[in-house]
């Protein structure tokens, strides 16, 4: 199993963000992860690429603990936040060696050519970052989660602020890249879990309120993703 949630909580102070959350994601799936702004999301994801610990339960990813195994569970991981952190001063190949650097990769300068080709960064590669469109700012910026070749990609609305010509190159080359890799994203766009993910959860106000839904069956079904997400989050 890729990613394995067990029971797990968070507290802010006095504040639960996550209660008794669990579930499980196996090797080459593409899973959505959905829920109203302020569910949980983003805590769930900090807790398992190991930025933040959980106040209670247990995260595994490709076996690792990620409160005893932290490193090699890291290694395992491929991040890419909501806002998206680069180095907006670095050129594009100055900033995936950079990155690169930082993981011993061999063959370095071979790797950042074989990401750039892989997420379609050919004509900006020789551009400074703070120059980019956000659409292409995205594509560094899964090139940066993926220049480690990581088993687990997470995403963080991958797709925030992209216009509807991004919005269709992002989304098919996060289809493409599931095709070898465990991926976990969250969005509010219902359309792209339908176009993109082989299940969905959804979660609110903490906990999962939509366990394995699979989208396959979803689409047989006299229901849209949107209509259920509705009623299990009113």
């Amino acid at each position: 199993m890729s990613i394995a949630v067990e029971k797990v909580s968070k507290f802010y102070g006095q504040q639960q963000a996550l209660q008794d959350v669990s579930f499980e994601i196996g090797r080459g799936e593409i899973v959505g992860f959905l829920g109203p702004n302020g569910a949980g999301k983003s805590t769930m994801m900090k807790i398992i690429t190991c930025y933040i610990p959980p106040s209670s339960g247990m995260v595994r990813v490709c076996g690792n603990d990620v409160m005893e195994q932290s490193i090699e569970a890291k290694r395992c991981i491929g991040y890419l936040p909501e806002h998206n952190p680069l180095y907006t001063d670095m050129y594009v190949r100055e900033y995936l060696s950079f990155v690169g650097g930082m993981y011993c990769i061999s063959n370095l300068k071979a790797r950042v050519e074989e990401m750039i080709e892989t997420v379609g960064l050919q004509v900006e590669a020789h551009k400074k970052i703070e120059t980019l469109s956000k659409g292409y700012r995205q594509r560094v910026g899964l090139a940066q989660a993926l220049i480690h070749d990581p088993a687990v990609l997470i995403l963080d609305e991958p797709t925030s602020g992209l216009d509807p010509n991004q919005l269709a190159e992002i989304r098919n080359l996060i289809v493409s890249i599931g095709k070898t890799k465990t991926v976990m994203l969250s969005t509010h766009i219902m359309q792209e879990v339908e176009a993109m993910c082989d299940r969905a959860f959804i979660i609110d106000r903490g906990r999962i309120v939509a366990d394995n839904l699979v989208m396959a069956e979803v689409k047989k079904s006299d229901k849209t993703l949107e209509s259920i997400f509705k009623e299990v989050t009113l």
